[in-house]
């Protein structure tokens, strides 16, 4: 067999019969042959382009989502990998869609899409790996498409511990809950309701979790919607604000007359300046760094077909208190 033959295999190149192949997956086998991917690629020259595509929206939390994208560029460059980045309209998957489509046949490599739930955002997934994209949610899930990963928290897990920390914040004999998120369309909002009433249900039976307030990542709209609750409502005792319109809610509570244990997302400024007042009792935080690296990560061991370290890409909730704020 000649060498020629053996690296057509090797680089899974056209042209060989199926027992040749045979023949020489059995021999790196026997030799315990590990192909050195990043050395194939740099001999042959090849470079990769992953996509990401993630919401414009003025939340801290993806203002600092895109600049770490853009900070990755050195650090994928190092790996071969060229970033591109288009920001959309929040909850907007037309949007999404006429992003991906903006591309043309220049798709490149793989996507790593922060999605809503929606039929054209599944078929959109569906269209790009049709063509040999590789495809990752990114942040907030479409569990059921044909994306090949999810990279982020487990946000059934994000919101088990927010009840658990407001169950232990709350004094109360009983009262509500109130829970402020973006958007019904957002899988991380929705999964994250989910783990908290997992834990209200089972563990604090004189707890009431209302319906939750939809405030379109907006903080004007949140403070407008959750200061009508609260007012309305004087037995609202503990609050959970999933993600987004963070500074509404500050707002709102700050005004409310009543006492409220709050468990907030993401630190920011605001959200900082709340524990250190007393505001929020404690926020629940995800690394955009370390879930941008791991991105790229994940694309290109599925651009390889090489194993996915999975220790490494778990991203990790952490929770700061105003006595461990960094």
């Amino acid at each position: 067999m000649s060498l020629a033959t053996v690296d057509r295999v090797l680089n899974k190149r056209k042209g060989v019969r199926d027992k040749t192949i045979e023949r020489v997956t059995q021999a790196m086998d026997r030799l315990n042959f590990v192909r050195d991917q990043a050395a194939a690629n740099l001999a042959r020259g090849r470079t990769y382009t992953f996509t990401f595509i993630v919401t414009a929206g003025e939340t801290a939390f993806f203002s600092d989502l895109r600049g770490e994208i853009e900070a990755a560029r050195d650090f994928a460059a190092k790996e071969r990998v060229a970033l591109r980045m288009v920001a959309v309209p929040p909850l907007d998957p037309q949007a999404i869609v006429d992003a991906i489509d903006s591309f043309g046949d220049d798709l490149g490599d793989g996507f790593a899409i922060v999605s809503v739930e929606s039929q054209a955002m599944r078929e959109a997934i569906k269209a790009l790996r049709d063509k040999g994209v590789h495809v990752i949610t990114f942040i907030s899930d479409v569990p059921n498409s044909e994306r090949q990963r999810f990279v982020g928290i487990d946000n059934v897990a994000a919101g088990r511990v927010a009840g658990g920390l407001l169950k232990r914040f709350i004094s109360a004999p009983k009262g509500d809950v109130a829970v402020v998120a973006g958007s019904g369309t957002l899988r991380d909002h929705v999964e994250r309701r989910m783990g908290l009433e997992q834990v209200m249900r089972a563990e604090c039976p004189h707890l009431t979790v209302l319906p939750w307030i939809e405030g379109e990542e907006s903080g004007p709209l949140v403070e407008q919607k959750l200061s009508k609750l609260l007012a309305e409502n004087p037995n609202v005792v503990g609050l959970y604000s999933v993600g987004g319109g963070t500074k509404g809610v500050i707002g709102a509570i700050e005004a409310a007359p009543q006492e409220i244990s709050v468990v907030t997302t993401e630190l920011s400024d605001h959200t900082r300046a709340a524990l250190i007042a007393g505001t929020v009792d404690a926020v629940l935080v995800q690394d955009p760094s370390h879930e941008v690296r791991s991105a790229v990560r994940v694309l290109k061991a599925l651009a390889d077909e090489t194993i996915i370290n999975e220790k490494q890409e778990r991203i990790r909730i952490e929770i700061f208190m105003r006595d461990n704020l960094p």
